[in-house]
């Protein structure tokens, strides 16, 4: 296997020193995911044996096993309540959570299961966390890394929008936990792609990242400033994205349908997920053509749907208004003007869509930076991360807190403690004190958000501090210190000055997952674990073997006359052979038998490649195939 940055062929996955410290990074989205490694700065996003890198954010949960990615799309056709996509919205979020995402969603909610935490979902006879639905995700990534570079893989740093707040920056955690994955950083997805375009090495000045991906809206203004990378101002929606221009599409062929064929409107969960993905389908088509036409399948009675570029921006204009809004406050909030930025990143897969980069070009007064793939973008920079941490670097990255942190005071009332767009990590302390004579204990309670009640605002934890000398009101010294880590998630506590008494807690949200069930969940992943694995590379040896057969087959189709002497007959005997070992449940076996017939049929394969070579000759003069191989571009 080639090292690391040399030249490779088409597909190959460069490789790490055996004894590199290897980490990588995984860019977890709502419509696909990716992972990246990068050795000495150079990263390079980690394929699949197809060459491609987006893995789908899709997972069908059929009888006997889980799938993710590409191959769930399929089931989306024929089973879609088992198939679950855009899981990341829901991200740390409880029941009552979901009636602020608005429309129709394509999630049958196990409410009871849910009351009182993270929102459970009934897929297929299971009941199933965003979280553990992320995991599979993650382990998926993990297993692509590990065939690609042949080694375990158990670090990672992992992107999240700059929106996303303490929950589901801890249900983000609790995922790659429950996969296997330590977390070495949880970053912000603007400043990963920042890392990725190098704006953190020889470049001064002001950049905006524009982040459209399928789930959640980010703007970001970065400064770079003597080596030192900081997030100035961040701002968004975590509940805007591609998926809204989807449902915008989804809505209006559904309303065409009605038109034509009648209904009372009510959905089932089965045609929200059809007609989304009809919509989907078409958003990407008119993000490259002019017009098309597409199907929506619905109890045996297809309607047809035109849709052109035009209408189509008609329908999605407000959305992306929207985006264009967020931006404005961002520049505002921090008191830099649109011609004062230098460059503006694009990243996520909604910012393809032209009337978004019309609007963000039109904002800004320049054309936006795709020089990177906007979908891969995020990943690499969260690889170049993942070797800086791993490899002792001193890199600067300077992150900011998305929302402001607080404490509720009498009255209802939040008093913040740490505003948004604070840089992390970062502690700070703020005195309060007791409003009753005699008063020995004193609640706390964390809160996050930018509005000034406490029901307006999301309530993070709660404890109490207790033992505190009784005095007259007003009197007690209570100190309440609140830090944020790295990864920008919270510990809170409260310490009373004149007896040192202090308590904390470790800010768990409502919606992470209790220690009883990850500790139930792992033990469950580590008892399935071998026999999991086992599984799938039976399945593997199973799909080389049918591949092996039918191309063949065609091959034989072709030809046939190519075969000589008793070929045939041996050919004919390996393939019996191969078919039976199939049947059985040994992987070596099947891998032996799709061995001796590759062997067996080389030199048919030769006698093909002749034949070819003398078609694609023939009629072509000697000074032709000079001049072809002189100029083959000509």
């Amino acid at each position: 296997m080639a090292e690391f940055l040399q030249i490779h062929e088409p597909g190959e996955t460069p490789m790490p020193h055996a004894d590199d410290n290897v980490a990588v990074g995984i860019d977890l989205g709502t419509t696909n995911s990716l992972i990246a490694i990068a050795h000495e700065g150079a990263p390079e996003i980690l394929r699949g044996t197809d060459g491609r890198g987006m893995v789908p954010s899709v997972v069908a949960y059929l009888d006997d096993k889980v799938v993710v990615g590409a191959d769930a799309r399929p089931v989306l056709l024929d089973e879609p309540e088992r198939v679950v996509a855009s899981i990341k919205r829901l991200m740390g979020r409880g029941v009552e959570d979901l009636k602020t995402l608005g429309g129709k969603l394509p999630y049958d909610v196990d409410e009871a299961a849910s009351e009182g935490g993270m929102v459970r979902l009934s897929i297929a006879g299971r009941s199933l966390t965003p979280v553990e639905i992320s995991a599979d995700i993650l382990r998926a990534l993990k297993n692509r890394a590990e065939e690609a570079l042949d080694r375990n893989v158990e670090k990672a740093v992992i992107t999240v929008p700059a929106y996303f707040d303490d929950a589901a920056r801890a249900a983000t955690k609790d995922a790659a936990k429950l996969a296997g994955l330590e977390t070495l950083r949880l970053v912000n997805e603007p400043t990963a792609a920042a890392l990725a375009y190098g704006l953190d090495k020889d470049v001064e000045g002001l950049y905006a990242v524009f982040d459209f991906g399928g789930g959640t809206f980010d703007i970001s203004i970065l400064r770079m400033e003597m080596g030192v990378f900081q997030v100035l101002a961040t701002g968004g929606d975590a509940q805007l994205g591609g998926d809204d221009l989807d449902h915008a599409v989804a809505e209006h062929f559904l309303a065409e349908r009605t038109e034509t064929i009648g209904g009372d409107g009510e959905l089932t969960i089965t045609e929200v997920k059809n007609a989304l993905m009809t919509a989907r389908l078409a958003k990407e088509c008119l993000t490259d053509q002019d017009q098309g036409k597409w199907m929506l399948g619905m109890d045996g009675e297809p309607t047809e749907h035109s849709l052109d570029r035009t209408h189509f921006n008609d329908l999605i204009a407000p959305i992306v208004e929207r985006t264009i809004k967020l931006s404005r406050d961002v520049l505002l909030e921090a008191d830099i003007m649109p011609d004062e930025v230098k460059g503006v990143v694009l990243v996520g897969g909604s910012t393809r869509v032209p009337l978004v980069r019309e609007h963000v070009a039109g904002l800004f007064g320049q054309e936006p930076l795709a020089d990177i793939n906007p979908d891969e973008v995020v990943a690499l920079g969260a690889a170049l991360q993942a070797e800086a941490l791993t490899a002792g670097s001193n890199a600067l990255l300077l992150d900011v807190t998305p929302l402001s942190l607080g404490i509720e005071t009498m009255g209802g009332m939040v008093e913040k403690v740490i505003h948004r767009n604070t840089p992390i990590p970062v502690a700070k302390a703020q005195e309060f004190t007791t409003y009753k004579d005699g008063q020995t204990a004193m609640a706390i309670h964390a809160l996050q958000g930018e509005r000034e009640m406490v029901d307006q605002n999301r309530s993070l934890a709660r404890f109490e501090l207790r033992g505190i000398p009784a005095m007259v009101a007003g009197a007690a010294r209570i100190r309440v210190m609140f830090s944020v880590d790295a990864d920008g998630l919270l510990t809170v506590s409260a310490s009373e000055d004149s007896t040192g008494l202090e308590a904390q807690v470790e800010v768990k949200p409502s919606y992470g997952l209790s220690d009883e069930d990850m500790s139930r969940m792992l033990r469950e992943s580590m008892e399935h674990g071998r026999s999991d694995m086992m599984e799938r590379l039976l399945a593997e040896a199973r799909v080389e073997g049918t591949r092996m057969l039918l191309a063949f087959e065609s091959a034989l189709e072709v030809d046939g006359e190519l075969l000589i002497d008793d070929e045939k007959e041996v050919i004919s005997q390996r393939i019996s052979e191969l078919r039976t070992a199939m049947t059985g449940d040994d992987r070596d076996a099947i891998n032996t038998a799709v061995d001796v017939l590759n062997k067996a049929t080389e030199g048919f394969a030769s006698r093909r490649m002749d034949k070819d070579i003398r078609k694609a000759l023939t009629g072509s003069s000697v000074d032709d195939i000079d001049g072809e191989m002189v100029n083959p571009e000509a």
